[in-house]
């Protein structure tokens, strides 16, 4: 029996539990046991989003309900798959739910993608799985810490990757909205260590402040209510709160400073992301979807040397990050439900990173 927590597409407030029984395994097939998942906000963006990147047809839900998908662990406890056994453990992308069927191509000792026909469409890099026993990002004492923020700290340091190549667009500082949110302090951290140039701006809400400044990551933080006090200095702008009236007064405080604009999330719920807000001051807004600046890097680099540069920002990240964060382990679906909401409420505590154990 399969249990899920599912979202109604249209309305991203209303869940419900749903159950089905399971099908019996195909050839090839595996059958994963979800042992633990992360919820951030980074979840929040797959719903919103969800519609606009497809990110609703990897876990389809019935009628208009859908289900978000999350980054976690999980074990094989059926396979007939000839080089997959029960009892294996990997990491990837699962569904909000206690079981996902999958099935395995590509098969190395590291990983395998999963080469369901419903997946394919979508971005390569959500189809991927690593088995744990080789690789080479796990640590058995971190994993809520990689389920927490490797996937978000992965874009930040595509963000860096991507802004250093265009040598930051000739601009001073990078500002970044939501602040609090674990991708924008990943952006900040590898900004820190590999363009030590670049002052890092952070902007949040005023309840946050305390804890963005805790962190470490920014030269300045900024409450949204304090716009004004934003530096004349020429700069970028990475927005991960998707809140149009924010971006136009970032836009209008900075004018002509403004080099370049990018739109990474959606944080803020409701806030316009994805709506037609008027024209704005100075560039327009440019999305960055991280897959494909994913797929670029690993083609320009080498999946070697791609893997090396991200495991050495990784480590100094956690190392930085260890004391700003508590991991709170909650168990059971109903306790996913409540994360989600209230994250997507904006209720979740950034100082928080909850992990769910189905």
């Amino acid at each position: 029996m399969t249990t899920t927590v599912q979202v109604k597409r249209n309305a991203l407030a209303e869940t419900r539990i749903a159950e089905h029984g399971d099908a019996p395994l195909g050839d090839g097939e595996v059958r994963l046991q979800v042992e633990s998942f992360s919820v951030t906000a980074n979840n929040v963006t797959y719903a919103v989003a969800g519609d606009a990147f497809g990110y609703w047809n990897f876990f389809p839900g019935e009628g208009g309900w859908g289900v978000v998908p999350m980054w976690g662990h999980a074990v094989v406890t059926e396979s007939r798959h000839p080089d997959i056994v029960v009892d294996e453990r990997v990491y990837g992308y699962l569904p909000m739910a206690n079981s996902l069927d999958v099935l395995p191509a590509g098969v190395s000792a590291s990983g395998f993608t999963d080469a369901a026909a419903h997946r394919q469409p979508m971005s390569p890099i959500y189809n991927q799985y690593s088995r744990l026993a080789a690789d080479p990002e796990h640590d058995p004492m971190r994993e809520g810490e990689r389920m927490i923020f490797g996937p978000l700290f992965k874009t930040g340091f595509l963000i860096e990757s991507f802004m250093r190549r265009e040598r930051w667009f000739a601009a001073e500082a990078v500002v970044m909205t939501s602040a609090s949110s674990k991708t924008a302090m990943g952006l900040a951290s590898v900004a820190r260590h590999r363009s030590p140039g670049i002052k890092r701006i952070g902007l949040t809400s005023v309840g946050n402040v305390d804890f963005v400044q805790r962190s470490g990551f920014y030269d300045e933080v900024i409450a949204y209510d304090d716009l004004p006090r934003l530096p004349q200095l020429t700069s970028v702008l990475v927005d991960f709160a998707g809140n149009a009236a924010l971006i136009h007064g970032v836009h209008t405080i900075l004018g002509d400073n403004l080099k370049y604009s990018c739109t990474v999330g959606a944080t803020h719920v409701g806030a316009g992301f994805g709506k037609d807000n008027g024209p704005l001051p100075g560039p327009a807004p440019v999305l960055f979807f991280a897959p494909d600046h994913a797929v670029a890097a690993i083609k320009a680099l080498g999946t070697k040397a791609f893997g090396e540069a991200v495991g050495e920002s990784w480590l100094r990240f956690i190392a930085e990050a260890g004391g700003a964060l508590t991991i709170d382990v909650r168990h059971g679906l109903q306790a996913a439900r409540d994360a989600y909401l209230a994250t997507l409420g904006g209720k979740a505590d950034p100082a928080v990173g909850i992990v769910i154990r189905p």
